[in-house]
């Protein structure tokens, strides 16, 4: 049994946090200095390389799709790059694959290695991102400001579940380094499944209300999709977005008084931030 399934809640509320991006101020360098020059190295599109790392900025961190998995990230851009500019053998194979896999993850796409080469490189992809985000500066990884306090306030009248889709030995050495896995009572990385799964087995538990914090629509489908609350983390407002939580949402929250009204203010605010 994995660690999720054999979790019984503690407490009647629980918050969820995403990682990358929401909690931690590290979506930005990530995808600038690893996913997608390590895409650019492992393809050779260094011909064209300042427009694909481009497009791979919009479809990771400036559009609808941000925070989007890896490797339907990944699977994306290659499908771009393949009708603008270059061949990309198996694309299709990939983005079939990115679309319908229950567990998209290292070992996952490994397992797929031997059905056609591209999944062989797209593991070598995702290991030498997990290499280079390994080798980033510690001082450059750091939480957003109010992240601390926010959650030791969630923790006191909350079980706090971290649901993220990045690499759980990332998240894991990140959270620690901070001091924050102190204020976690649950871990929930890629390996584990989606962010609606994980969310939707949390439901499972019995709680009485679960609110989820996220950065991106996905978070927002994946509440959404469980019919739990959620709250948004506003790209370039990050900082903002803790205070509020701190000092506003969390108690409409554990009083009852999120749902309705206030949370679609949140929402209408949340998707004209990303220009949706």
């Amino acid at each position: 049994m994995s660690a999720l399934e054999e979790y019984k809640r503690i407490k009647r509320f629980a918050v969820c946090v995403d990682s990358d991006g929401c909690a931690m101020d590290t979506m930005n360098i990530k995808h600038f200095r690893c996913f997608g020059p390590c895409m650019v190295a492992e393809w050779g599109l260094e011909q064209w390389r300042d427009a694909i790392l481009d497009r791979w900025n919009v479809i990771n961190l400036y559009s609808g799709t941000r925070g989007i998995n890896r490797f339907k990230g990944l699977a994306m851009a290659l499908a771009e790059i393949d009708r603008q500019y270059t061949p990309i053998d198996g694309v299709d194979r990939l983005n079939d694959w990115a679309k319908t896999a229950p567990e998209l993850s290292n070992d996952a796409v490994g397992k797929m290695a031997a059905e056609h080469p591209i999944f062989g490189k797209a593991l070598r992809w995702s290991q030498a991102v997990n290499r280079a985000i390994e080798a980033l500066p510690q001082e450059e990884v750091k939480p957003f400001l109010h992240v601390k306090e926010a959650l030791v306030a969630a923790h006191a009248q909350a079980d706090v579940v971290v649901v993220s889709s990045a690499n759980p030995e990332a998240v894991r050495q990140e959270w620690r380094r901070f001091h924050l896995l102190e204020e976690v009572d649950l871990l929930c990385t890629q390996e584990m499944g989606s962010k609606a799964y994980c969310i939707g087995e949390l439901v499972k538990k019995g709680y009485d209300a679960i609110l989820m914090c996220g950065d991106a629509p996905g978070d927002e489908q994946a509440a959404r999709k469980n019919h739990v609350l959620y709250y948004p983390i506003l790209v370039n407002r990050e900082d903002e977005s803790w205070a509020r939580f701190l000092g506003e949402a969390l108690g409409r929250f554990l009083r009852g008084e999120y749902a309705g009204e206030y949370q679609q203010s949140l929402l209408d605010e949340f998707n004209a931030n990303l220009g949706q």
